[in-house]
């Protein structure tokens, strides 16, 4: 091995949506940037990114009930609102992208897909209409329908309203915004246009096991070639870990001040797939309902149209289940090794005020098939078992902090935690996490890159790639349906 160590100017450990958006947004604006990427697994976005492993809702707030919590006898939007104009971000880059050939054709990752909310019962419909009046009220949420005709909602979702009984009142809205998304197509769609017309290489089957000061300020990074098992040394100006739930490890190998006190507690989950394409075909919606109390936001059941590989699919879940790994391919030690002096008084804390979702948990690990498919069947009341499969799907790994009052408490957002000089942060969470990637990487170039985002030909090409930057839509209701109707078209989505 060559005693010199190779250099470089960013460092990105994942190959993943986040990873993919960081590098492509820095070479965009600054081709000169020498970038290099590792990916532990021989593929790139082989965890939380594919499109087995999330939901692959382009989640606009459209249709998820959790984004719209009653307060106080108000249903309040204001997360609703975020939401949507982060996933306008996501669509004016990608569609930026397509228009300049860095990204494939458009149908290959996006398309139109209806987004349903359902409910049943007296009090969750007068939510469902309180809900609909005030996001139909907002200019970004306008053309949302509401229903609760059942001669109407059989004609949005046959398969929820057929062999069901007279059991009380049933609502939904839907909205012809909403998309489907695999994020894992547009991971790679990136990756072969970072390699292609930026000679960015990435590194796969190259597991980032160090992070640590270098002397002059900067990183050293300990990488294993698994393939050649072989140990090498690289430096970098500024270290990304956007490995999913791998980045907290790392994240704390940094030993920087900010990553105190930061744990992870690990969900997976489930779906049950139908192998019947009759039954696939008679469903052409996303359809959410409620989750049950106590269930994280990654398990509100939906019934879910997918378009994986160009084939349509049709899900239902996703169930949640543990399991000590904090990846889908990592190790059981995951979780006891991520236990340290600093974060152990948050974990506990966390875990002592989330009771309700630990019995959460165990009730869904310890669910037979047949009792899946009865949770199938309140939503799909005709639904016959012979024609799903049960398929595991991704980890999700959500963040536990400090919290002076109760120790620690567990976050089911995103978060990046980035040193004080900018020169290393991490992107920990979940949900709506791949829908809202633009914008979480912007803020993070915020944080560590902030005089570049500042300088005019920064600026000038943001404004290029992502016109609503820096802007609010919310209050810019003309600027907000011109930039759609650009994405829409660029996308091959349906006019807003």
């Amino acid at each position: 091995m060559s005693d010199e160590v190779p250099q470089c100017d960013v460092l990105l450990v994942g190959a993943g949506i986040m990873s993919a958006t960081v590098a492509t947004l820095l070479r965009e604006l600054d081709p000169t940037l020498r970038v290099e990427l590792f990916e532990r697994l021989d593929r790139p976005a082989g965890e939380s990114s594919h499109a087995r492993h999330n939901a692959g809702t382009g989640h606009a707030a459209l249709c998820e009930l959790n984004y719209t919590p009653e307060k106080n006898g108000t249903i309040d939007i204001t997360k609703a609102v975020q939401v949507m104009e982060r996933f306008e971000i996501s669509k004016q880059l990608w569609g930026w992208l397509v228009e300049n050939g860095a990204l494939p054709a458009p149908e290959t990752f996006i398309r139109s897909v209806p987004h349903l909310s359902f409910v049943t019962g007296e009090d969750d419909a007068r939510f469902l209409r309180r809900r609909h009046e005030a996001l139909g009220a907002h200019p970004l949420f306008s053309g949302m329908e509401h229903s609760e005709d059942l001669a109407v909602l059989r004609g949005w979702m046959p398969l929820v309203i057929e062999g069901r009984r007279d059991d009380g009142p049933v609502a939904a809205t839907r909205s012809h915004l909403g998309t489907d998304v695999d994020f894992g197509a547009i991971t790679c769609g990136m990756l072969a246009h970072l390699e292609r017309a930026h000679r960015v290489m990435p590194y796969f089957s190259h597991e980032v096991r160090d992070v640590a000061r270098a002397d002059d300020g900067g990183w050293e990074v300990e990488v294993r070639d698994l393939s050649l098992d072989l140990d090498r040394t690289f430096r970098a100006k500024f270290v990304f870990l956007g490995a999913g739930g791998g980045a907290l490890d790392l994240l704390h190998e940094s030993e920087i001040e900010e990553a105190r006190g930061y744990g992870g507690f690990p969900v997976s989950g489930l779906w049950l797939v139908c192998k019947n394409p009759d039954v696939v075909a008679r469903h052409a919606a996303k359809v959410y309902a409620k989750a049950k109390v106590g269930a994280p936001p990654m398990s509100v059941p939906h019934l879910d149209t997918r378009f994986i590989d160009g084939r349509r699919e049709l899900l239902f879940g996703p169930f949640a289940g543990f399991s000590t790994k904090f990846l889908k391919e990592g190790s059981y030690l995951d979780l006891p090794t991520s236990l340290r002096l600093d974060n152990l008084l948050e974990m506990i804390g966390a875990g002592l005020h989330n009771l309700p979702l630990t019995r959460y948990l165990l009730d869904e690990v310890t669910q037979s098939f047949a009792s899946r498919i009865e949770a199938l069947r309140e939503l799909v009341p005709d639904a016959r078992a012979e024609d799903w499969e049960l398929e595991v799907a991704g980890q999700r790994v959500q963040v536990i902090k400090h919290d002076d009052d109760d120790w620690g408490r567990l976050e089911f957002g995103t978060e990046i935690v980035s040193a004080k000089d900018n020169s290393l942060a991490a992107l920990l969470g979940a949900s709506p996490g791949a829908s809202t990637s633009v914008s979480v990487a912007l803020d993070l170039l915020l944080d560590c890159f902030p005089e570049r985002m500042e300088s005019a030909a920064w600026k000038s090409k943001l404004e290029e790639m992502i016109p609503g930057y820096a802007r609010s839509l919310s209050n810019e209701p003309t600027l907000a349906r011109a930039l759609r109707e650009t994405s829409h078209r660029r996308l091959r989505l349906d006019p807003p």
